[in-house]
């Protein structure tokens, strides 16, 4: 069977609309017919990596979650072989450099694995015939605007990890054609113990005070609402630049806050604080809040965090 078989006859995407859930869950249906070769997902041990396989698993989608032992994104030998091995129609590089701070002082490690890797694997791509979807962020603009980014404007990092991620959406799109490249940011989900809103949420609950930052503006982005929407462009084969968040624009602060009225948490022991006073290592834009100019895929911020509420409860 070919590696890349043609889209499948469903319709197209359109803005997100909550009166119109039961027709994207059929459309998700749709998009768990069978397949010539699976969805190869990088970054096994990540929690983007685990939420793409957590939701392929719930569409029934075939796929392969690869750990860097199985493939290693940034050696052209170990890609060659995983694509080989799996042929795989499409490719979500769901792992990468992560540590906005230390990349300052870890540069060679930051850019093989946020620009080396995803560089090797378009170009793998590219000759396999396979659809590519990586990840960027709202750090590779400056914030020296106070509205939404949106995928047109010119980018302008202030940091390393955001130089790493403007420069893979450049050389990707240069050695493949059928590039998927999501720009989102801020993460929360019900599935890590890691993420800004399990530590607010999990600290203020048992009484004890949680400090934010009040002057730095994002779009949080709801991981399975991303990874859905994610899914939902591979198989409509998108290409280019794609802003996916759940669209609304606040400070750190302000999240905390009101993630907490929505869980019913007491909030007095929520502490404000410029970011000058955490002393981050890496320069971060006052305002990283990012829009779209294509359609805004997502529900809304208060629709994620309440369903996030939900299962964190559960």
């Amino acid at each position: 069977m070919p590696p890349n078989p043609s889209p499948l006859p469903h319709a197209p995407l359109r803005a997100w609309d909550e009166a119109a859930v039961p027709e994207r869950d059929a459309l998700r249906q749709a998009s768990a017919s069978p397949q010539a070769g699976p969805i190869l997902i990088t970054g096994a041990t990540g929690t983007l990596g685990r939420a793409f396989a957590r939701i392929c698993l719930k569409r029934q989608l075939a796929f392969r979650l690869l750990g860097r032992a199985e493939m290693d994104i940034a050696d052209l030998a170990s890609v060659e072989k995983a694509m080989t091995r799996y042929r795989p129609w499409a490719v979500i590089n769901a792992s990468g450099y992560v540590r906005v701070d230390q990349a300052e002082t870890d540069i060679a490690r930051c850019f093989r694995e946020n620009v080396q890797g995803p560089a090797t694997l378009a170009a793998a791509c590219a000759r396999h015939s396979a659809h590519l979807t990586i990840f960027s962020s709202g750090l590779v603009f400056d914030g020296a605007r106070l509205s939404p980014y949106t995928e047109a404007d010119p980018v302008a990092p202030l940091n390393i990890y955001g130089c790493s991620k403007a420069a893979a959406e450049r050389i990707v799109r240069d050695r493949h054609d059928s590039v998927l490249v999501v720009r989102s940011s801020s993460f929360f989900g019900p599935w890590d113990r890691h993420n800004f809103l399990t530590q607010v949420l999990d600290t203020l609950a048992r009484g004890a005070p949680f400090t934010a930052a009040s002057d730095l503006t994002v779009s949080p982005t709801y991981v399975p609402d991303l990874v859905q929407a994610c899914l939902d462009l591979v198989f409509e084969r998108a290409c280019g630049i794609w802003h996916l968040t759940n669209g609304t624009a606040l400070t750190w602060a302000e999240l905390a806050h009101k993630a907490a009225l929505r869980a019913g948490i007491d909030t007095s022991r929520l502490e404000r604080q410029s970011a000058a006073q955490f002393r981050y290592q890496a320069r971060r834009p006052r305002y990283s809040a990012l829009g779209s100019a294509r359609a805004m895929l997502l529900p809304s911020l208060d629709c994620a965090i309440d369903r996030y509420i939900d299962l964190r409860g559960g």
